[in-house]
Order: structure tokens, then C-alpha cells, then sequence
């Protein structure tokens, strides 16, 4: 095995094992030899498993964050942008579902500093999110009876939701899906008057 693959068969190897077993119930010496690699191989890229979850769920926030810088780089209409970033966020989602399942399984089980961490991410993700509700409430497009914390909270929890019904082999794609979820969303939000 080449040496730049071994980061990515040991994330590849603790992802499949905490699907099948769970985060504790994994240990480490199960993972190498899964990965097919040495323990040394395996810490020199992860000083311990709270390193492999972290890992695991840092990739699809990574790119859920730096898709959105793009998006919003772009500009554009305020719903259109908006569209463009739930859009994303539900195929990212759908893309990383593994890796979503079993972060929001074990992530209790991070040290504070890791939970500490994957908070302040979020929470980066959430606040620009949040300013681009926030503009089209200024706007006049979306409704400002509800609060904008609420008006998120009720997406991402669609969001969060799809590992409990979605299903590659299901009728609708991922594509689908993506352009209902969040037209439904934008609907709600929508002002009407």
C-alpha cells in the first residue's frame, strides 16, 4: 500500500466498522487490520480513535463550509443563493450519510475539546447561514413572524432526518430530493404577503 493512502484507509476502514458496530465497541487493533496497515502507519496520521471520528465527520463539514463560501461568493438573489446553498447541503448530506450517522451516534464520546471544536464549526456554518435568512427577512422575502433560528432549525432538521428514509435505491435521486427539500423550505419561508 502506498503511503499517502494509508490516512485514507484507515478513515475508510473505522468508518465501516463504526457503521457495523458502533464507536465503542471498535477498537483500534480492528481497525488497523481492516485498514491492512501497521499501528505505527495508523498514528502517524491519528493519535487515537476520538482523532478517527473527528476526522470522519471534519471532512464532510469541510466541504459543507467551503461549498458554502463558494456559493455565497458567487452572489446573486438572496432566495437563489439561499436555494443554492440548501441545495448543497442536502446532497452533501446524502453524499456523507455514513459519516453523518455515525458522528451524531458518538459524538458524545469526543473529548470536550473535539465537541468543543465541532460546536465552533457548526456554529460558523450556522451564522452565515443565518445572515443569508437574515438578508432576505431585510429584503422583504422571507417572513419575519418566526424567529431565524427557528426558520433553520426547521431545515436542518429535515436534513438531519434523511439518514431515517433516504435510500440511493429509493425512487427519487439524490438531486430530487435535494430540489424538494429545499423548495419545500424556501415555501415556508416565503413571505405572502
Amino acid at each position: 500500500m502506498k503511503t499517502k493512502n494509508v490516512a485514507d484507509e484507515v478513515l475508510r476502514a473505522a468508518l465501516e466498522l463504526f457503521a457495523e458496530q458502533g464507536y465503542a465497541n471498535t477498537s483500534v487493533q480492528q481497525i488497523v487490520k481492516t485498514a491492512g496497515v501497521t499501528k505505527g502507519a495508523m498514528y502517524h496520521y491519528f493519535t487515537s480513535k476520538d482523532d478517527l471520528l473527528f476526522a470522519i465527520y471534519e471532512r464532510m463539514l469541510s466541504l459543507q463550509k467551503r461549498r458554502l463560501d463558494e456559493i455565497t461568493a458567487l452572489g446573486g438573489a438572496t432566495d437563489e443563493v439561499l436555494r443554492a446553498v440548501c441545495e448543497d447541503v442536502v446532497l452533501t448530506s446524502i453524499d456523507f450519510m455514513a459519516e453523518g450517522t455515525i458522528f451524531f451516534r458518538s459524538q458524545h464520546m469526543l473529548t470536550p475539546e473535539r465537541r468543543a471544536e465541532v460546536k465552533r464549526r457548526r456554529r460558523e456554518y450556522h451564522d452565515k447561514f443565518a445572515e443569508l435568512v437574515d438578508r432576505g427577512k431585510a429584503e422583504g422575502l422571507f417572513r419575519t413572524d418566526i424567529a431565524t433560528a427557528v426558520l433553520i432549525a426547521h431545515f436542518f432538521s429535515d436534513v438531519h432526518y434523511l439518514p431515517h428514509w433516504f435510500s440511493a435505491d429509493g425512487p427519487e435521486d439524490r438531486g430530487e430530493v435535494a430540489a424538494q427539500l429545499t423548495e419545500l423550505f424556501l415555501r415556508s419561508i416565503r413571505r405572502t404577503e
